[in-house]
């Protein structure tokens, strides 16, 4: 079995020994991890922070153990994670950054795809605590299973499990509540969350 066929977890077992392979994920990969960069800053940052994210996956081989399901995206959505907060951080330092640091609310604004919707959605992002918020986004945005995105945040299975049913009930409680005129459902905020623009 030659490299390009291995599976990820083959891959995530081997790259202790041999670096060279992060290449191969990164040709699998590059373009989800660049996504889930894209949807939390602008676009030229993310290209910036995804070289990062593969220069700390590789210092990160020798601690990495391949998720459950096999797949190496929860693995490099944790260390994307974490290259982002860095990146955020040292952005808050040079700028005054108001409300939540962690989001770059004009980028998630901008990939929303009903501009009508857009009042509502912010409103039921913003209103949940930060880890709902990632932990949601990771679901309903990037398409991880609940498994997959509670190692993507370092959290047990059983609070993200419990994390993501908080925020689903939050939001549903806010996209019904009659100020306006919201969409009705979580179905929608779904719906929403998960179009990607095909640019991206």
């Amino acid at each position: 079995m030659t490299n390009d066929a291995s599976s990820d977890a083959e891959l995530l077992s081997a790259l202790r020994q041999q670096p060279e392979l992060i290449g191969i994920l990164y040709e699998r990969h590059a373009p989800a991890v660049y996504r889930y960069l894209a949807r939390r800053c602008q676009p030229a940052t993310a290209e910036d922070l995804l070289s990062e994210v593969f220069v700390a996956a590789i210092g990160a081989r020798k601690r990495v153990v391949a998720h459950a399901s096999g797949s190496a995206l929860p693995w490099l959505y944790g260390i994307a994670r974490n290259v982002l907060r860095g990146h955020l951080r040292r952005a808050r330092g040079r700028w005054s950054i108001g409300g939540d640091a962690g989001m770059d609310w004009d980028a998630v604004d901008a990939r929303l795809d009903a501009e009508s919707q857009r009042v509502h959605l912010r409103r039921v992002l913003d209103a949940l605590s930060a880890g709902e918020r990632e932990l949601l986004l990771l679901v309903a945005w990037d398409g991880l299973t609940p498994a997959e995105a509670a190692q993507a945040l370092g959290i047990p299975q059983a609070t993200a499990r419990s994390r993501l049913h908080r925020a689903r009930l939050r939001s549903q409680q806010l996209l019904d509540a009659p100020d306006g005129d919201p969409p009705a459902g979580l179905d929608t905020l779904t719906t929403l969350l998960r179009h990607e623009e095909r640019s991206v």
